[in-house]
């Protein structure tokens, strides 16, 4: 009997368009029969942005909306709760669409180097200008990960959820490019052993449970990834440069599975599905890898988020997705 997989065919990225969560919930599970997601609806305000919800999961650290962005507070306030609130309607919504599922489902929170550039400290310099900061956040997201993902668990118990880290801001924090408050200069580089080893504790919470790390940055770091337990990346493909292929090389090779952005994540004519994985065809074949293997090793997403989509074109571009994937299972060649 084959094992079941831990990742499916195609996927969303986590924010959708809009700010009805049963209409998100049903699209999300809807495109997605095999790898649906929790979606993201940002559109509602602030809470609901991807900072303000992961801050909203964190144990024992509190913040709130301030003019410059999200501060980190003695007490939970009302964005805070907001956060709260919204994060369990999506829940509701996602586990009304998926009475009797059974496989793997994804959720997507923050990691904790973004988290890290993001939230301000008292002093209005982001957490990261402070390890200690750095720490207690990580310590603090870690506990509030684990009860997050008992709690979807506990709704949708067939369900094997795969963590997804959203890390857009890990390639500028490794560079030293992450500004001050000011503007006039950059806090300094974390070591690359601090990052990992950071990301490393972060992941462990989802024991047994694959994650995945998503940034559709440039430069993103796959063999620092890899080594602090990263199952899977997520990217926009048309962002890699030929400095990255050795590293995907060298990932597909160890197991990693990639999860290749490429449909635009904002309003456009789209190509047929086949052109759309086109590149992913001419990589694999630049790098020698088995073709076979495509469908094993590749997960087909939008390169972004969709929050800047129009509804009608989320839609689309999720369904073109899963049309893509297909096309790469059926023609690896």
């Amino acid at each position: 009997m084959n094992a079941t997989p831990s990742f499916g065919p195609a996927t969303g990225i986590g924010s959708l368009p809009g700010t009805d969560a049963r209409e998100a919930a049903k699209t999300a599970t809807g495109s997605f029969e095999d790898f649906p997601f929790l979606p993201e609806l940002p559109a509602r305000g602030p809470g609901a942005d991807m900072i303000g919800r992961t801050a909203g999961l964190l144990v024992e650290l509190y913040a709130r909306v301030e003019p410059s962005g999200w501060r980190l507070g003695d007490r939970p306030g009302r964005d805070t709760r907001r956060a709260v609130s919204w994060l369990g309607e999506d829940l509701d919504a996602l586990e009304e669409f998926t009475q009797g599922y059974e496989g793997p489902l994804k959720v997507q929170v923050v990691g904790p180097w973004t988290l890290a550039a993001a939230l301000e400290l008292r002093n209005g310099e982001a957490a990261l200008s402070d390890p200690g900061a750095c720490r207690d956040l990580a310590a603090s997201l870690g506990e509030g990960l684990r009860l997050h993902l008992a709690e979807v668990r506990r709704r949708i118990p067939g369900a094997r959820t795969v963590l997804q880290l959203d890390e857009p801001s890990l390639t500028a924090v490794l560079r030293g490019q992450v500004r001050s408050a000011s503007g006039y200069r950059t806090h300094r580089a974390v070591d690359r052993q601090v990052v990992e080893s950071t990301l490393r504790d972060v992941m462990g919470v989802h024991a047994g449970g694959p994650v995945a790390v998503h940034s559709c940055a440039p430069d993103v770091p796959f063999a620092l990834l890899r080594r602090a337990g990263a199952a899977a990346v997520s990217f926009d493909f048309s962002l890699l440069t030929e400095r990255d292929e050795d590293a995907i090389g060298e990932a597909v090779e160890g197991g990693t599975r990639l999860f290749a952005g490429v449909v635009p994540g904002t309003d456009t004519a789209l190509s047929d599905p086949a052109g759309s994985v086109m590149g992913v065809r001419t990589l694999w074949r630049r790098l020698g890898l088995q073709p076979g293997l495509l469908a094993e090793a590749v997960t087909v997403t939008p390169s972004c988020g969709l929050a800047g989509a129009s509804p009608a074109y989320a839609r689309q571009a999720l369904a073109h997705c899963v049309l893509a994937a297909r096309s790469l299972a059926d023609n690896p060649e």
